[in-house]
C-alpha cells in the first residue's frame, strides 16, 4: 500500500489565475537564447564526451547541494519510498514516473524520492530556447520534435535509452501550474511510451503543508511532500488502446488518492 493523505488536503493560497483549460500553459518561455531546430538534425541521442561531462556535473550538483537546498527551502518530505525498495526486480528495464508538475523544482522531488536514478524526461521544446538550456539538457531533458523527421528520431532515442534501462519522468498534465492543488487530467501519449516498453508506471505526487516554524524564513509558497505509489504494471496481452487508458486511469486514480483529493477531485483522468 502507498502512504495517502486522509485529512483534507491543504490549498496554498496562490493568487494565479488558474486557466479553465487544464492544459494551458500559463508560464512565458521567455527571451530567445538558441535558435533550434525540433527537427530530424537535433541530438535527442547524444553520446558525445561533452554531453556526458555535463550531465555528470549537473547530477554532481544535484546529488551534493541541490536536493539538501530543495529540503530547506520547501521543507520537502518524502512518502511511500518503500514501494521503490520493494520492487526492484520491476525496475530492471526501466520505469515511467509521472508526477503532476506544480513549481520548477518538482523533478528534483521525483529525483530525491527514486533515489538519485538518472532520468529523461519528454519537455516542450520551446523551454530549449531559453536560459536554462545547459540545466534541462543536462538533467536529461529531451525536446519534443516539431515535425515527422524529428519525431523518427526522438522515437530511435527513447528506443536506445529504453534498452539501456533508463528511467523515464514525465508530467501527463503537460503544463506547470505552480501549486496547483487538485490533479488535473492526464495527456495519453506518455502511457503510449510505458505500453510500447512494457515498464511499469511508478505514479508519484506532490502535495503541500502550510509553511510554519523555521520555515518560514526560508524560501516563498508552501512546504511540499511527495508520495511515492505502486507500480502499475502493462499488460503485455493487451491491445494499445484500452491499455494505455488503463494505465493513465489508474495512474491518476492513484494520485488523487495520495494526494487526499478522492470524492473531491474538480477534474477527471482525461479530456480526450
Amino acid at each position: 500500500m502507498c502512504n495517502e493523505q486522509t485529512s483534507t488536503p491543504y490549498v496554498p493560497q496562490t493568487g494565479i489565475d488558474y486557466p479553465s483549460d487544464p492544459s494551458q500553459k500559463i508560464l512565458p518561455v521567455g527571451k530567445i537564447y538558441h535558435d533550434f531546430k525540433f527537427d530530424a538534425t537535433y541530438p535527442y541521442l547524444d553520446d558525445s564526451f561533452d554531453y556526458k561531462y555535463n550531465r555528470f556535473l549537473c547530477y554532481a550538483g544535484l546529488w551534493s547541494f541541490a536536493f539538501l537546498l530543495n529540503r530547506l527551502l520547501y521543507g520537502l518530505r518524502i512518502h511511500g519510498r518503500k514501494n521503490i525498495r520493494s520492487n526492484r526486480k520491476l525496475f530492471r528495464s526501466g520505469a515511467m514516473a509521472v508526477c503532476n508538475h506544480v513549481y520548477r523544482w518538482d523533478a528534483l522531488c521525483v529525483l530525491d524520492a527514486i533515489r538519485y536514478r538518472t532520468v529523461k524526461v519528454p519537455m516542450f521544446s520551446g523551454h530549449f530556447q531559453g536560459k536554462d538550456l545547459w540545466f534541462l539538457r543536462s538533467i536529461g531533458g529531451i525536446p519534443i520534435p516539431e515535425d515527422r523527421g524529428g519525431l523518427a528520431k526522438f522515437n530511435e532515442a527513447f528506443d536506445e535509452y529504453h534498452r539501456r534501462g533508463e528511467w523515464i519522468l514525465a508530467y501527463p498534465e503537460a503544463a506547470r501550474w505552480d501549486f496547483y492543488a487538485p490533479v488535473r487530467p492526464f495527456h495519453t501519449g506518455v502511457f503510449n511510451m510505458a505500453w510500447k516498453y512494457n515498464i511499469p508506471v511508478v505514479p508519484l505526487v506532490i502535495s503541500y503543508r502550510e509553511r510554519k516554524g523555521l520555515y518560514k524564513f526560508f524560501g516563498k509558497g508552501p512546504c511540499v511532500d511527495i508520495t511515492v505509489g505502486t507500480p502499475i504494471i502493462p499488460s503485455a496481452e493487451a491491445s494499445r488502446k484500452p491499455e494505455v487508458a488503463r494505465l493513465r486511469d489508474e495512474a491518476h486514480a492513484q494520485m488523487v488518492r495520495m494526494a487526499g483529493w478522492e470524492g473531491k477531485n474538480p477534474w477527471p483522468s482525461h479530456l480526450d
